[in-house]
């Protein structure tokens, strides 16, 4: 089989902002991009009226799509019932403005889901998500939660609790690697029905490491970015390495995906390293080897 799916680029990724961040991401060969849409520029607070235009414009003018915006407002995600009602309006403000860019994809991590179905903060965490998913199912368009905190059986089990698909998953085989030692593999087999959008990321695990240290939970921590960036800088626990380079068997992984019949953009995430242009570039090179020649 050959692999004919899309290549995605974050632009956040190169840290050079939004404008310049299209162009790199042109120029590394990309057939689209993910745009964080959370604060600054791309907030849907400031990004308004005409702007809009502009910027879909500037985007198709490049020849690019948006594969997805990211819509991680961090903290505790929503375990914390008393914040939900605003992350959801901020939520379903980006997930507005994405379909008005012309996606339907909005990824997030939403916090870890409790192993007890009967917590507050499981509750609290159905609830959210299932008037994130009424609401996006209404638009033809998912809130996709981004797989790593727990196993994807478990995330599973959460997903077909709530009464639609409208909150689905982006795909992070990195993740899962790295902090829950589950495996990518069998990840897209159990997640089949409900993988909307990928990241394509490589990592390596060092020790066992608890999910909280790394993605908060509520009364422990809250979720930090750059604390992420940090965690996975260090190689303390696990680090993120460039594609090729750590233990995610993409030729299984890829195969996986054509398995199941995913047919979405694989996007490439660089949160680390000294020169995130060149390992995007060289991320890039390495997914079009499969699309050159068959595998598995």
């Amino acid at each position: 089989m050959k692999l004919n799916n899309k290549i995605g680029i974050i632009v956040d990724s190169f840290g050079v902002g939004v404008r310049e961040g299209l162009r790199k991401a042109k120029a590394c060969g990309a057939d689209g991009v993910q745009i964080y849409a959370v604060s600054g520029e791309m907030d849907p607070d400031v990004l308004k009226g005409t702007k809009r235009k502009e910027l879909r414009d500037e985007i198709a003018g490049l020849g690019l799509e948006i594969s997805a915006l990211c819509g991680d407002l961090a903290g505790h995600g929503f375990q914390d019932a008393a914040v939900n009602p605003a992350k959801i309006e901020k939520s379903k403000r980006i997930l507005d403005l994405a379909v008005e860019l012309g996606c339907s994809i909005v990824t997030t991590h939403i916090g870890i889901v409790p192993d007890d179905p009967n917590s507050r903060i499981y509750a609290a965490m159905q609830e959210a998500c299932e008037e994130l998913g009424v609401y996006a199912k209404r638009m033809n368009a998912y809130f996709a939660i981004e797989t790593g905190p727990e196993p994807a059986a478990h995330l599973k089990n959460f997903l077909d609790s709530l009464s639609t698909n409208g909150v689905s998953v982006n795909f992070d085989p990195a993740n899962m690697v790295m902090v829950t030692g589950d495996d990518p593999v069998q990840g897209v087999k159990t997640l089949r029905d409900y993988i909307v959008h990928t990241h394509v990321k490589d990592g390596i695990r060092t020790r066992p490491v608890d999910p909280r240290d790394v993605y908060g939970y509520l009364g422990y921590a809250a979720m930090d970015h750059q604390k992420i960036a940090e965690m996975a800088s260090s190689g303390a626990a696990f680090e993120e390495v460039p594609l090729g380079e750590g233990e995610v068997d993409f030729t299984e992984y890829f195969a996986a995906l054509q398995e199941i019949g995913y047919a979405g953009y694989l996007t490439i995430e660089r949160e680390v390293g000294k020169n995130p242009e060149e390992d995007i570039r060289k991320a890039v090179s390495f997914i079009q080897s499969f699309r050159r020649s068959s595998f598995n």
